[in-house]
């Protein structure tokens, strides 16, 4: 029962987002450095975020201490990276220029959006994986769920929220990186305003007894408007999603 669980969680968790992986990055060698480099500096901002913890004793105990100064080192090194991308890009765009790049090299360069989808969903990966992993290690059993009075939901809830953050990141990523190239910078600050109240949300699973449904319905709901403000700043409208929608039909 609990090995079922485990394939139940893990696929909620992670089966969306590495859909997104195999069908629309994994082909593109490219893209798929752009994610793992994007992985990469989600990776420092988790070391950052351990170091200041340790710094400052006193506080170690409060969770929520650490959340807040991890979610502002996330969204410190989601800058960093974009920094970083806007000099990367100017050299392939020559790159290609001078006839040595692909197409699917100048693509990705020429396509902001693109990149920023790809960085979003390498942040949220990695986000994912290091939010699930050692609750889906204790899931593979042996066990009983709940036996000793602990909440049944909690591998469910966990897997759910997961999935919802990894989401959140992709969109977040668009938004930001768009907000900062068309210097419209109330949109970082949306993401950051966003990413602070999702994670803020999680303290209420803290409580006794835990909150799973006032801290998933509202994180879907933050997730369902990012998503949206996402799709429109990509182009997307009702029509074209209308038109889509026909077309593959």
């Amino acid at each position: 029962m609990t090995l079922m669980e485990f394939f139940g969680c893990t696929f909620i968790a992670f089966g969306p987002p590495a859909a997104l992986f195999i069908l629309t990055i994994a082909n593109e060698p490219l893209r798929v450095i752009v994610l793992i480099a994007s992985a990469f500096f989600w990776l420092l901002s988790l070391l950052l975020s351990s170091i200041w913890w340790y710094i400052v004793i006193p506080l170690r105990e409060e969770i929520a201490f650490g959340l807040v100064f991890s979610v502002i080192f996330q969204e410190i090194f989601r800058l960093l990276f974009y920094v970083l991308l806007g000099k990367a890009a100017e050299g392939l765009k020559t790159f290609c220029q001078q006839g040595e790049g692909d197409t699917n090299m100048l693509s990705l360069v020429n396509h902001r959006h693109l990149m920023a989808y790809v960085c979003g969903l390498g942040y949220g990966m990695v986000c994912g994986t290091f939010s699930l992993v050692n609750i889906l290690a204790d899931m593979a059993g042996p066990g009983t769920i709940g036996i000793y009075g602990d909440p049944q939901n909690f591998f469910l809830a966990s897997a759910f929220m997961t999935l919802c953050m990894v989401l959140l990141h992709t969109f977040w990523g668009i938004i930001f990186f768009d907000g900062f190239y068309t210097k419209k910078y109330y949109q970082p600050i949306v993401v950051v305003l966003s990413h602070l109240l999702v994670s803020c949300l999680t303290l209420l699973n803290e409580r006794q007894p835990p909150m799973y449904l006032a801290s998933i319905l509202p994180a879907y709901a933050s997730l369902v408007a990012m998503g949206i403000w996402a799709f429109t700043i990509v182009g997307g409208s009702p029509r074209s999603m209308k038109a889509y929608v026909v077309r593959e039909s």
